[in-house]
Formats: structure tokens, sequence, C-alpha cells
């Protein structure tokens, strides 16, 4: 009998963000499947988990995801290699009967590594149960340290990642609230692009939301380069 895969969101820094649910499966299942983005560093998901609750005698199997653009990127056979690599990895477990847990930063419907890995998972084994345990994102960690509604009555909310972004002042003037994540490349036309359309005052800049360098600037402006994070976000409130 194949072993259930579970995919825990466990927020985005702070351990005490993880839902019950998550605590409970993490204990439960005796393997658990970890995404790093360096082959020799360590896993950010991993050592939050690790603030949570004990993992001591579960098999740790790490997943390395390059860090690379996956629209028409010219390496992308080099991630469809890593993610076979992966599935494989996981099948492995799963095929003996155990149950394993996927754990991803955030939320796992929200810019998740672990969808790249969905259909190939489900294209080898068509009847794999695999379950999904929200968790806290980052956009709601940082509207709530940043005191911010994202959205009230009628309001346009749009979530978009900044390095993909061509037009921000289109996007500006069509919602009412924007959140731009993974900023960190492209900050400064951020920040120009606000300062051009008068909207520098309505912008937060939060970065390692929920973490213990965590950094909330409600005055755009004045964010230097290293005061930057590759996890960092905008928001943008018009009204």
């Amino acid at each position: 009998m194949t072993g259930r895969l579970f995919v825990v969101g466990i927020g985005p820094g702070d351990p005490e963000l993880l839902t019950l649910k998550a605590v409970r499966v993490l204990r439960e299942v005796p393997c658990i499947i970890v995404p790093k983005g360096r082959e020799e560093g360590s896993s950010l998901a991993l050592s939050i988990a690790r603030k949570a609750l004990s993992l001591d005698g579960k098999e740790i199997v790490e997943a390395y995801f390059p860090m690379m653009k996956t629209r028409g990127d010219a390496d992308s056979g080099e991630l469809d290699a890593k993610w076979d690599d992966i599935v494989h990895e996981v099948l492995t477990r799963l095929d003996t009967g155990i149950d394993a847990a996927f754990i991803t930063i955030g939320d796992p419907a929200i810019y998740s590594t672990f969808f790249y890995l969905y259909d190939r998972l489900l294209a080898r084994r068509p009847s794999l149960a695999i379950e999904f345990v929200p968790g806290i994102s980052s956009v709601n960690a940082a509207a709530a340290r940043s005191g911010l509604s994202l959205g009230l009555g009628n309001d346009r909310i749009a979530i978009l990642p900044a390095n993909y972004l061509e037009n921000l002042q289109e996007t500006l003037e069509k919602f009412d609230t924007v959140v731009l994540m993974k900023v960190n490349k492209v900050f400064d036309a951020i920040k120009d692009t606000l300062i051009r359309t008068g909207l520098a005052k309505n912008a937060v800049y939060v970065a390692r939301a929920g973490m213990d360098d965590e950094r909330v600037c409600k005055d755009i402006e004045s964010v230097r380069d290293g005061d930057r994070s590759y996890f960092s976000l905008v928001i943008v409130r018009k009204r």
C-alpha cells in the first residue's frame, strides 16, 4: 500500500504560526521532505519546523531546487532533471507504505515549489493520496505586522511576483491593493515607480516577516541596500 503525502505550509518564519494540524502531521509522519535553494546550504523550512517540535528519529530528505527562473529559462532542462530526482526520492519512500510530509514556507498554494512536482507525482502514481495543509503566508504575516487591511468591501487585490512584473504602473492603476513579492532584485525600479506615481507614501516594505530579524519599513524611500532580503515584499494600499 502506498503511503500518503502531506504538503504542509509552515508559515513565514515564526514557529508559533504553525497551525495545530501542521504540528500534528509533522509529529506523526516518519519522513519529512525539505526543500532548499542550495545544495550545500541548509533548509530554512526545516529550521522553522525544528523550533516548533522535535524531529528526532525522523528521516529527513533534502530536496534541492535550483534558484533560477522557470519561465522560458535556458536551463529548464536542469530543473526538469532536478524535479524528476525529487519525485523519485519521494516515491521511493511512499512506495514502502510510509507517510511523508513535504514542508514549504508560507502556504503551499501560493508560489510554492511543490506544484512543480505535483503533476509529475500523479503521472507516475495516479492514485497517490496527497493532502494539503494550509499555512499562513508571508502576505498575511506582513499585512498583520504592518497593521494593514489588504482589502475591504469590493476592493481589488493583486498579488504578484515582482521579478516577473513588466508594467507596474498599469497594475497600480487597476487595483486598490498590490502586493509585490520577492522585490529584492527589482526594488529600485519599484521605488522609482512608486515615487513617480505619488504612491510612495502608500507603500510598506517588509523583509523576513515573522523571523527574528524581521524589518517593517513604512518609509519606502529610506530602505537601503543593507535592509534588503530575498524574503521581502512591498504592500501598496491606495486607500
